[in-house]
């Protein structure tokens, strides 16, 4: 993968991840016109337009939207089998992976769906396919509603449209400050998010990986490469109003997936179907919050029907 920089809202500088074959291009570039290093780390200035359009207008076109705390790496297996045969492109969003995570950022909404529209416009995605996981699903909904163009289709991973008010807010505002920071090893890491972390009620692997991925080494141990009081500014313009509006104005196909053992309830996503203008479901067995990362392979098969029959 390489990266491409974005200017999101108020000019802060976002990471996008593309997956698949470098540019034949001599030097190589990324599609923002910058040199790229073989590590994928941009290097160097624009070299002009013409080189980079025929990557431009590639197609179709599949953004990828990680959940609060997460990054774009977290879709590296998805994005990898979605190069095949898309133009697959993962999002850093604000405050998040290595994208820009300034003290004094807008947090809300608003920002984070300008975000992702930004991307759409700079990248020459759209009209594009929306991955969103958690937070990234309602980024989804929120911009293919106000962006119709854009968006020719909305996968929901996991996100409630329902309020979840004041009380989840204070239990992960508790659940931040119970993290035993710094960890002194990633294997710590791992066993703690996976083994002995008090919101796990049974052993899990594929978590304590997930958490690793969004740590970083520093003098004193690993820590995360967020800010916990921006994800907790993040998440409180969220938390305390329901979404069904917005998801009933998503006038594009809709598939709304839930693990078995997920956040969002089987009552609950059938409901969001019923209230998507052309919504569908799915779920996928032996899978928790992190489906795409709890059940690969099934996440795999769940989605790739619906991103098939809308980019042919």
């Amino acid at each position: 993968m390489r990266r491409i920089d974005v200017t999101g809202a108020g000019g802060v500088c976002l990471a996008a991840w593309e997956f698949g074959d470098p540019l034949k291009t001599d030097p190589p570039v990324d599609l923002a016109g910058h040199g790229v290093r073989e590590n994928g780390e941009a290097a160097g200035r624009r070299i002009g337009h013409r080189t980079v359009q025929g990557a431009l207008d590639r197609s179709p076109g599949v953004l990828l939207l990680h959940g609060l705390m997460g990054r774009a790496s977290h879709w590296a297996s998805t994005a990898r089998w979605l190069s095949e045969r898309h133009r697959a492109v993962a999002l850093d969003q604000r405050g998040h992976g290595r994208s820009d995570k300034p003290p004094q950022a807008s947090f809300t909404r608003e920002a984070y769906v300008e975000d992702a529209e930004a991307a759409l416009e700079q990248l020459g995605l759209g009209p594009a396919v929306l991955v969103g996981h958690a937070m990234g699903a309602l980024t989804a909904w929120q911009l293919a509603a106000k962006r119709p163009d854009l968006v020719s289709g909305v996968i929901i991973c996991d996100m409630r449209a329902s309020a979840l008010g004041a009380a989840s807010q204070r239990e992960w505002a508790d659940w931040f400050k119970s993290w035993p920071l710094p960890f002194a090893t990633l294997a710590d890491v791992r066993k703690w998010f996976g083994e002995d972390d008090p919101w796990v009620e049974r052993p899990n692997p594929a978590r304590g990986e997930f958490y690793a991925e969004v740590m970083s080494e520093s003098p004193d141990g690993w820590r995360p490469v967020f800010e916990p009081e921006q994800m907790l500014k993040s998440r409180e313009t969220w938390v305390y109003d329901a979404h069904w509006e917005e998801l009933a104005q998503v006038q594009c196909p809709a598939l709304v997936v839930r693990g078995l053992d997920g956040e969002l309830g089987r009552a609950e996503a059938q409901e969001m179907v019923r209230v998507l203008p052309r919504g569908e479901y799915a779920e996928v067995a032996d899978a928790g919050h992190l489906v795409h990362y709890d059940q690969p392979e099934a996440w795999r098969a769940a989605i790739e029907p619906f991103i098939d029959a809308l980019t042919g």
